[in-house]
């Protein structure tokens, strides 16, 4: 992954000229950097419209849906934070946990209230997810080793949305919805690690938001079928 260091030397690099009208952002950015933020967070938070609009795109167009908006981004940028090796193993690793743990209580007729199910989960996920931990010597995997708190808590509170979904539908809707976030999250992820579109964000930031606003319009204005809805009801159209 590229350092603060490269974003830094890309800043320096540039030349600008005044700061209205054209380049407030630009300015603003590098106050910023030079009070000790890290620029691979702006970079980061930059790219967030773009990855939104990328996944509604994807939802209004093509079909995908997935747990909402929020939820594949976040999962993005978790697999920023631990590697998408890791980040998907835990995520696979939790749901099946998720979809274990509800098939047992069923089986075991235990009927449990919402919130103590839930509780129940997230005590499950965790005690996993240290068991992962604890198998760091053995693996010797270094992006196990260097995991945080953070991804692995939002791992966690994201099987409490596979297990509403699993509630309220079946299993093979829950499991449908996970497989759609899962790859709307790994292309998030290729979203905010491609080198040109972060160079570009944090160069350009006025034109790369006022892009995304733009992409935003255009896609909120289309009425017609999404592309998966062609395949499905093709017969349909045809005849």
């Amino acid at each position: 992954m590229l350092t603060n260091y490269t974003f830094v030397e890309l800043l320096a690099s540039q030349k600008l000229g005044a700061v209205w009208p054209l380049n407030p952002i630009k300015y603003a950015i590098r106050g910023a950097v030079e009070s000790g933020v890290p620029a691979i967070t702006i970079v980061l938070l930059l790219l967030l419209p773009v990855v939104a609009a990328a996944i509604a795109a994807a939802r209004h167009l093509i079909g995908l849906r997935g747990f909402g908006i929020f939820l594949p981004a976040a999962l993005s940028v978790v697999f920023v934070a631990t590697g998408p090796v890791v980040g998907i193993a835990l995520f696979l690793i939790i749901m099946a946990i998720s979809l274990a743990l509800r098939t047992i209580l069923k089986k075991l007729r235990m009927r449990l209230q919402y919130l103590p199910r839930m509780a129940f989960l997230l005590w499950a996920v965790c005690f996993s997810v240290l068991g992962i931990l604890f198998l760091a010597p053995i693996v010797k995997y270094p992006d196990v080793t260097n995991v945080s708190i953070f991804p692995v808590l939002f791992l966690a509170l994201l099987s409490e949305d596979f297990s509403r979904v699993q509630l309220g539908k079946s299993i093979s809707v829950a499991v449908s919805l996970t497989s759609e976030t899962l790859i709307l999250a790994l292309v998030s992820y290729l979203f905010l690690t491609f080198y040109p579109l972060q160079k570009f964000a944090l160069l350009n930031p006025e034109a790369l938001l006022a892009l995304v606003l733009v992409f935003d319009f255009l896609v909120g204005k289309y009425v017609g079928l999404r592309f998966l809805e062609f395949f499905r009801f093709r017969r349909l159209i045809q005849n």
